[in-house]
């Protein structure tokens, strides 16, 4: 079946058959057949063009509105179009995509190359492709700001523009008035890491003529690239300097002021600020409207995974969803299920663009890869059936180093914070005795286990100092094969393959890549960081007294995983991870209570009697998944 459709003022019509659709019967905004949009518009021929659209603000304090350079490409076609955007930092410095593809232009100032397979695959199919400069960066006048309210409208002013509602120039400063005539109203934002953080950002403003948003890797509270529970990540630095990276002349020599509010409100300690609350999208994620694709690697510890699970647990049940959750790290679904992604967010879009009935909305919601390139659907996320339990760490006969039970035990066990400990050398070896963590597991499952939401800790813990950092794992001890940490999960191959069309200036053809793989004995699931000086308040630590003993629940990591019959379920304990979080001051001793502290996971599935001694020793562990050590930029 051939459709043929026309999109007038926001609203679809899509007619059976070969029928003339008024107003453009010569050309339709899209034909649909076999379900799907097919590429009937000339890419050779499409419309090329950038405008600077005002923002509403003026952070930079020059008199003069601030303006993001929106470069579109859309068909030469007099029906009006749909907007897939992306609004970005890096078009002019780091580059977007496997291949840090960057724009161009002509001489003439005209936009040649779009970064991204997007424009050559939708514009054929009847979409405007809008990519957008924060403000700030490259093009745009106006300040940087690292997930502030400048970058969100740096998005929602396009959409606002889009809709008759913002005003756009053919210039960065004076300009013709420049109006969207040639657009439905109807947009979609799409964007991997910052530019993914931001399409959630604008979602959270419930700005009208958002449709859709597809974020992939993307931060969805700015505390939680930076910090943890109190806690400094080491070596991701600050807003201002990673803003620093990425501004242009302007916005260096005018936005002191912006630079300095955003250190005064990222104290080094960790503490939660006004300035992280103000980038916090999941505190507004009541207004999103728009259908949600989130796209997500479980190994990413670039965008720490709790922050794909707190946004899809804070939208409301009414927005429609969709979930990918693969093995690898901060890796875009171009590189790693290509052809599968291609099609599906063909699809997406279809639907929720272009009103076309595929029925994506009712097929299952959640695809996971269980094992290297093997990918289980399930209806929803967290799938039916998961509830919350509790369970406690109970010593056993070897000193730190016991089981996991469903009720407390009394007794304390110890380990010492040396300031070099990885989580990799804390997993290791978990039925001997180690100075620098504790360990407790379940005994061999009987049945698979599936742990699907965001696990919380309660760790009661007396330090030897006045400052305690502290580090928990949930592990999945077992033989698997997985994807490896080398190119965080891919490497990149000589061939290529395209998806869209070339035109001078922008081809469509992409290097492949192939899964890198490892087997492990033994893999962590979730993790988390927490300062326990904060163990009252994120916003205002306490000082420790040594020997005192102090009760602090913090965050895991998001995760769906799968722990298989025969595999052991455990939780380490120990104190700072050299490889991710700053170290103490005084580095502690600390002294776990055991009966006051638990773990909560959300599971499906039932867990096995209590183990014995024996049952709790479990194989030797000899291979461990090597943590993909993150970028640390947030692309």
């Amino acid at each position: 079946m051939v459709r043929r459709g026309v999109v007038v003022a926001g609203l679809v019509g899509v007619l059976s058959g070969l029928v003339a659709v008024p107003a453009s019967a010569d050309e339709p905004a899209f034909v649909v057949a076999d379900g799907v949009t097919q590429p009937i518009h000339s890419f050779a021929d499409a419309v090329r063009e950038t405008v600077w659209v005002d923002i509403g603000l003026d952070l930079d304090g020059n008199g003069v509105g601030d303006r993001v350079a929106t470069d579109i490409i859309r068909p030469a076609t007099t029906a009006r179009v749909p907007v897939i955007i992306d609004a970005s930092p890096y078009y002019a410095t780091s580059g977007r995509g496997n291949e840090s593809e960057r724009k161009s232009y002509d001489s003439a100032g005209l936009p040649v190359k779009f970064p991204l397979f997007y424009d050559n695959y939708f514009v054929p199919r009847g979409y405007a492709v809008a990519l957008v400069d924060f403000s700030g960066s490259s093009r745009s006048t106006g300040c940087m700001d690292t997930g502030g309210r400048s970058e969100v409208a740096s998005g929602k002013a396009v959409i606002d523009w889009l809709n008759g509602r913002a005003s756009a120039y053919s210039a960065v400063s004076g300009g013709s008035v420049v109006t969207a005539d040639w657009s439905t109203g109807a947009a979609a934002m799409i964007g991997k890491s910052w530019d993914g953080s931001i399409t959630q950002g604008v979602a959270a403003t419930g700005v009208d003529g958002l449709r859709t948003i597809v974020p992939i890797s993307a931060i969805s509270s700015w505390y939680d690239w930076f910090r943890s529970d109190g806690v400094a990540f080491r070596d991701f630095g600050t807003p201002t300097s990673l803003a620093s990276g990425f501004e242009n002349t302007g916005a260096k020599s005018r936005c002191a002021a912006v630079r300095s509010e955003m250190t005064a409100g990222a104290p080094a300690n960790g503490d939660y600020t006004a300035m992280w609350q103000q980038r916090d999208f999941v505190r507004s994620a009541a207004n999103v409207r728009a259908a949600v694709f989130s796209v997500n690697g479980r190994a990413d510890l670039n965008v720490k995974p709790v922050n794909w699970g707190q946004w899809l647990d804070a939208l409301p049940a009414s927005v429609p969803r969709k979930l990918w959750l693969s093995q690898t790290g901060h890796v875009d679904p171009f590189d790693y299920r290509r052809a599968t992604w291609v099609a599906t967010l063909h699809r997406w879009f279809d639907r929720w663009l272009l009103g076309v009935p595929n029925g994506i909305e009712n097929e299952p919601r959640v695809s996971v890869e269980r094992a290297v390139d093997q990918w289980s659907d399930t209806a929803d996320w967290p799938p039916a059936g998961t509830r919350t339990q509790t369970l406690y760490p109970v010593a056993g006969s070897v000193a730190g180093v016991g089981k996991l039970r469903t009720t407390p035990a009394t007794a304390t066990s110890s380990f010492t914070d040396n300031g070099s400990g990885t989580p990799a050398s804390y997993i290791a070896s978990p039925t001997t005795t180690s100075a620098r963590r504790v360990v407790y597991s379940t005994g061999p499952l009987t049945a698979e286990l599936r742990v699907a939401g965001i696990s919380r800790i309660t760790v009661a813990a007396t330090p030897s100092t006045s400052t305690a950092h502290l580090s928990a794992y949930l592990v999945d001890y077992g033989t698997a094969t997985v994807r490896g940490s080398s190119g965080e999960g891919i490497r990149t191959l000589t061939t290529e393959s395209c998806w869209g069309e070339d035109r001078p200036g922008d081809d469509a053809c992409y290097r492949d890549t192939v899964a890198t793989t490892a087997t492990v004995d033994a893999q962590i699931i979730a993790r988390g960081w927490a300062d326990l000086a904060n163990y009252a308040s994120l916003s205002t630590p306490r000082t420790l007294v040594p020997g005192t003993r102090y009760t602090m629940t913090f965050r895991l990591s998001t995760t769906d995983w799968v722990v298989p019959a025969g595999h052991r379920l455990a939780l380490v304990v120990a104190g700072s991870d050299s490889s991710m979080t700053s170290t103490p001051a005084q580095l502690p001793q600390v002294t776990i209570g055991l009966a006051e502290t638990s773990v909560q996971i959300p599971l499906l599935g039932t867990l096995p009697a209590a183990p014995s001694a024996a049952q709790s020793a479990g194989p030797p562990v000899t291979r461990i998944q090597p943590d993909i050590v993150p970028g640390r930029l947030a692309g």
